[in-house]
């Protein structure tokens, strides 16, 4: 109960940071986890609050995840069109393989690789996090993670919408670019919707197609993990990565959310509760991040993450260019 009740209080205060002027343009789990670091690095987690920190950063993340499946139907995803659908499936498979494989060439620890890569293909902190259930990497690489695609899709939230007229997108061109590359969720929407209300409802239903192929990423992703652990354990490794379980709820839920009709006023209520429970998560995984291990992780995580940032930018926008 201790841990639980300092990472929702950590939560708790993201949100009402959020609502001041000058940090809405941070989500509260971006807040939540900023406050844990800070709280752990300067006073220090209090031991007896241990096992409820990992409670949070374990159980409450799946149950946060398997709720997101409430903010996504199959319709919307109909809506993004087969093209729509092309461009953000090429997108996202592109940059996570070229982030991968340009982490291997700049000597960026592998586990590492794969969250940055999943951070920037999919839907930023939230993928993180969900990927790290099967990466399993320390917690120090998943804050670094949740840093380097929080400061470069804050980049792209200031910097797309200067670009429309330059690079001749409609806005439905720019919705989709946007929707496509832009990394997390506030941050399409706060981008999109500067180019007008067209624009900004595109770039969000895109956006919301792409979140739906965090399950069969994550998903893989076990199965790879799943596979090296058993053929290490012919030798020496008898533990194997379980599958994510918790994945095939948040398929459930989008089912559900397809064919019943769930009252806005519901919707708000579980849009909000998530929110809350994903920034516990990783209030949570801030109180378990130390700055002298990131600091030891040096600078190739960073220039990592920044080529992720470009290649999606760029590649994602050449598909766009391609297909409208």
């Amino acid at each position: 109960m201790p841990g639980l009740a300092l990472s929702a209080a950590l939560a708790a205060g993201a949100f009402g940071l959020h609502q001041l002027p000058g940090f809405r343009l941070f989500s509260p789990m971006i807040l939540a986890i900023m406050a844990g670091m800070a709280l752990h690095n300067v006073v220090g987690t209090p031991v007896r609050a241990k096992p409820g920190v990992a409670f949070a950063m374990r159980r409450v993340l799946r149950i946060a995840i398997i709720l997101l499946g409430l903010q996504l139907t199959a319709a919307q995803i109909v809506e993004v069109g087969a093209r729509g659908l092309a461009v953000i499936a090429l997108s996202l498979a592109g940059t996570f393989l070229f982030t991968v494989w340009m982490g291997r060439l700049l000597g960026v620890d592998s586990k590492l690789a794969e969250l940055i890569a999943a951070g920037t293909s999919i839907c930023g902190a939230s993928a993180v996090i969900a990927t790290n259930t099967v990466t399993r990497a320390p917690d120090e690489d998943v804050a670094y993670a949740v840093a380097c695609v929080t400061v470069f899709g804050s980049m792209a939230m200031f910097a797309y919408p200067l670009l429309p007229a330059l690079l001749q997108l409609d806005a439905h061109a720019f919705g989709l670019w946007s929707g496509a590359s832009i990394h997390e969720i506030a941050q399409v929407v706060a981008a999109a919707f500067q180019d007008g209300q067209q624009a900004g409802e595109f770039g969000t239903i895109a956006k919301l197609a792409r979140v739906t192929l965090l399950a069969p990423v994550v998903l893989t992703l076990g199965l790879l993990a799943t596979r090296r652990a058993r053929r290490h354990g012919q030798d020496h490794v008898s533990a194997q990565p379980p599958l994510p379980w918790f994945v095939f709820g948040f398929i459930a839920l989008v089912g559900i959310n397809s064919v019943i009709t769930v009252p806005a006023e519901a919707k708000t209520v579980i849009v909000t509760v998530t929110g809350f429970l994903l920034s516990m998560a990783l209030a949570a995984m801030g109180l378990e991040t130390d700055f002298v291990k990131l600091k030891a992780k040096g600078l190739r995580p960073l220039a990592l993450g920044l080529a992720a940032f470009l290649f999606i930018a760029i590649f994602s926008l050449a598909l766009v260019k391609l297909t409208t």
